[in-house]
């Protein structure tokens, strides 16, 4: 069965037939949508949402004048907490049933982030779009297309709390999905529920001779952990002795050039890598032709989005926000310049400082890639390194050497009177520690003007300690963080350097 084929749902083929217009004015489209839907809830009725719907030529600028911009922490202690008790209409019409948890990379404390209907609807619309979009590819095996599509997700078993149920967007994806991808799915609701990442593991390792695998959905880690497990298991040369129709990558969340040289190990030929970017709080964006190196920003689906100029005026060293700084919307941003996003959601986020920072690089097309997060980069004495910096660095430097890093974080430290970088990377081969610290060193010169400056000045040296990757994994799960979710964070501080500093003195 060809998906191309099958016949979906009349409400979704409605809102795919949107019509490709300007940016501008499909963004004032959807905040007039969602601004109309939530007028008569607690939130709607706070912030005169019926008001601003009367000021039709400046609905945006009304919008960004009366409503305030949150964090998690603010919204949730002024609205979501009410959601959690049960009572509806607070910042979206009805109850809330799901929750999302998410404890970011930097966060002890899980977030529970509001989880509706129509926000998964309005993502199963946005994953069509990108799947249709395949019909443009080439040279590829579309017959792939239709064979099993192994994802490695959250739990489907999801917590239950006083009128809801909460756990990984993943899981809720999953067991809401539509009818018509059952047949496809893997690996199937029993092994879905299973909350013990390494048990799933050792599950799908167990039935993957029984699966035609033609799509792999999930984080380039663990994705990389499940082939090598098959591999090793089956006595395999490479993933394709399992899966000969394995055509195609699906992956998110984190950068996968510094995964990529060890991922194609594994591989007989090679793979098409589709880039999405999902969030707890929506599908933001996607990768919409072959071989794009950004994602097209989902202007015409579900939510609204603002930008603000992620810089020193904006945002103070530890990536708060400072004062009330002026948010731009689409069509008022520059190429070239890194953001922090703001999103207004069908899910009651509204005007929601998500922490992640973007970038354009074509405007026209709304794409960007993303360049990191707000509380994670490193500026001890001006070198605004960012995680884009690093990534890059990193990707050079295994191109350089020829080897694999596929995880790393970075810390800084005292030295002296002045200050230091303290590299902490992955790596399963020998490999001389001081040469790769000097590399990335380099390359980090050639891509940061003011970490330049700065290492010919205040920022004194850089350490570089090679770790295997199990100690990563190792690390995540004393945290209570293993599974897909979860990623490692690229910059240490704070009480998670304290906690990765002690694990290294006592937890290895």
């Amino acid at each position: 069965m060809a998906i191309f084929d099958i016949k979906l749902p009349k409400s979704i083929v409605r809102a795919l037939k949107l019509p490709v217009d300007a940016a501008q004015r499909q963004q004032k489209i959807v905040l007039k949508r969602l601004l109309r839907k939530a007028k008569f809830t607690e939130f709607g009725q706070a912030y005169g949402f019926d008001n601003i719907l009367m000021n039709n030529q400046s609905l945006v600028k009304e919008f960004q004048k009366n409503v305030p911009i949150y964090n998690y922490n603010s919204i949730y202690k002024e609205w979501w907490y009410k959601t959690l008790e049960g009572k509806p209409d607070i910042c979206w019409p009805g109850k809330i049933r799901y929750y999302a948890l998410s404890s970011g990379t930097s966060e002890a404390a899980s977030k529970y982030i509001p989880v509706t209907n129509d926000l998964l609807r309005s993502n199963k619309i946005i994953m069509i779009k990108q799947l249709l979009s395949l019909r443009n590819y080439q040279y590829i095996n579309f017959k792939s297309i239709g064979k099993g599509w192994l994802t490695l997700g959250g739990s489907t078993d999801l917590q239950r709390g006083a009128g809801y149920y909460a756990g990984d967007l993943s899981g809720i994806t999953t067991k809401k999905s539509p009818f018509w991808f059952q047949p496809f799915y893997k690996p199937g609701k029993k092994i879905a529920k299973e909350k013990d990442w390494n048990k799933k593991l050792e599950e799908i390792v167990k039935k993957a001779p029984e699966w035609d695998i033609g799509f792999l959905v999930g984080v380039p880690a663990w994705t990389q952990m499940c082939m090598e497990m098959i591999i090793e298991k089956y006595h395999l040369n490479t993933i394709h002795d399992m899966w000969p129709n394995l055509e195609f990558f699906v992956h998110g969340g984190v950068n996968f050039q510094p995964y990529k040289k060890g991922f194609e190990k594994l591989l007989g030929k090679p793979l098409t890598y589709i880039e999405t970017y999902l969030a707890s709080e929506g599908f933001i964006a996607y990768q919409s032709h072959q071989f794009a190196e950004a994602m097209r920003l989902a202007v015409t689906g579900h939510i609204f989005f603002e930008f603000i100029p992620f810089n020193f005026e904006n945002f103070n060293g530890e990536g708060e926000l400072i004062g009330k700084p002026k948010a731009l919307t689409v069509h008022e941003v520059e190429e070239g310049v890194d953001y922090a996003l703001l999103l207004s959601t069908p899910a009651g986020a509204w005007r929601y400082l998500i922490g992640d920072t973007v970038r354009f690089v074509n405007k026209k097309r709304c794409e960007i890639i993303i360049t990191g997060r707000t509380k994670h980069f490193l500026s001890l004495v001006g070198e605004h390194l960012s995680v884009d910096n690093m990534n890059r660095a990193i990707e050079m430097t295994s191109e350089e050497l020829n080897i694999s890093i596929p995880e790393f974080t970075v810390a800084g430290e005292p030295h002296g009177s002045f200050f230091a970088h303290h590299w902490y990377i992955a790596c399963n081969q020998q490999i001389d520690k001081q040469l790769v610290a000097n590399t990335i060193d380099k390359y980090l010169k050639k891509l940061n003007d003011d970490y330049l400056v700065e290492r010919n000045s205040t920022l004194k040296d850089i350490y570089v300690d090679v770790l295997p990757e199990e100690i990563f994994m190792r690390f995540l799960k004393s945290l209570g963080k293993l599974g897909s979710q979860h990623k490692f964070p690229r910059v240490l501080k704070g009480s998670t350097l304290e906690e990765w500093t002690k694990f290294l003195s006592y937890g290895k």
